[in-house]
């Protein structure tokens, strides 16, 4: 048997197939909310509707989270930009998605109390029928409108996370950029030091040049010196 190293995906290729699955995800949850505008009823329906868009909303947010975490951690600065700007797009995308979800629950929710109160007050054969099923529907118009509280209040959560999460995104680009503007004048100070350090050093050099002439020469004229105080001793 052969022994078979996995090497661990490109970053590129796991970046492009996040991004396959938002735009995925995203046209699933727009399918469901075209779903909910054409569901007449029951409520049992739009209960399971409601289940699985809000699921594909929860994946369709961790993708965006997810694809936001690989930008932060990428060590190319233009990728990064570039990647942090689509998942700005992809969030303002999901904030308008979440309000057509909404839009479309409330639509059908009226519209399945419309044909509730219609079927009930059609049937009024007899009075004592007519009141308890007029009791029942007010129960269930109680009722239904304590569910669409919950599930706006649920979306007016979610739209105010997306919009801390845009926040957020926002001051960490801004954040990049005064990095980026600080490291390039650091850089252009350090180029100048080098510049005058390099200067500073060709002239030391010419400087130990001449100064070692200078020695070579004040050596002969001690050595001459020498000789012809030995000679005028000798002779």
């Amino acid at each position: 048997m052969f022994n078979k190293t996995h090497k661990p995906p490109d970053e590129s290729y796991v970046i492009d197939l996040i991004r396959q699955e938002i735009v995925t995800e995203n046209l699933k949850v727009k399918a469901i909310i075209q779903n909910i505008y054409a569901c007449k009823g029951p409520r049992e329906v739009l209960d399971e509707l409601n289940s699985e868009g809000r699921s594909k909303i929860a994946i369709l947010r961790k993708q965006i989270t997810k694809l936001e975490t690989l930008a932060k951690e990428s060590d190319n600065e233009k990728t990064k930009r570039e990647i942090l700007s689509d998942v700005a797009n992809y969030k303002d995308e999901l904030t308008s998605t979440l309000a057509a979800f909404r839009k479309a629950n409330i639509t059908c929710l009226l519209s399945i109390e419309k044909s509730s109160r219609e079927e009930l007050l059609g049937d009024s054969s007899e009075e004592a029928s007519l009141r308890h099923r007029q009791r029942k529907d007010k129960e269930s118009l109680v009722k239904l409108s304590t569910d669409v509280t919950e599930q706006l209040l649920s979306i007016s959560r979610a739209l105010a996370e997306t919009t801390k999460h845009s926040a957020e995104t926002l001051d960490t680009l801004a954040t990049s950029s005064s990095v980026v503007h600080s490291t390039h004048e650091e850089l252009h100070t350090l180029g100048s030091v080098i510049n005058q350090s390099g200067k500073l050093l060709s002239k030391y050099g010419q400087r130990e040049f001449t100064d070692k002439i200078l020695i070579f020469f004040a050596f002969g004229f001690f050595v001459a010196c020498a000789v012809y105080v030995v000679l005028k001793r000798l002779f």
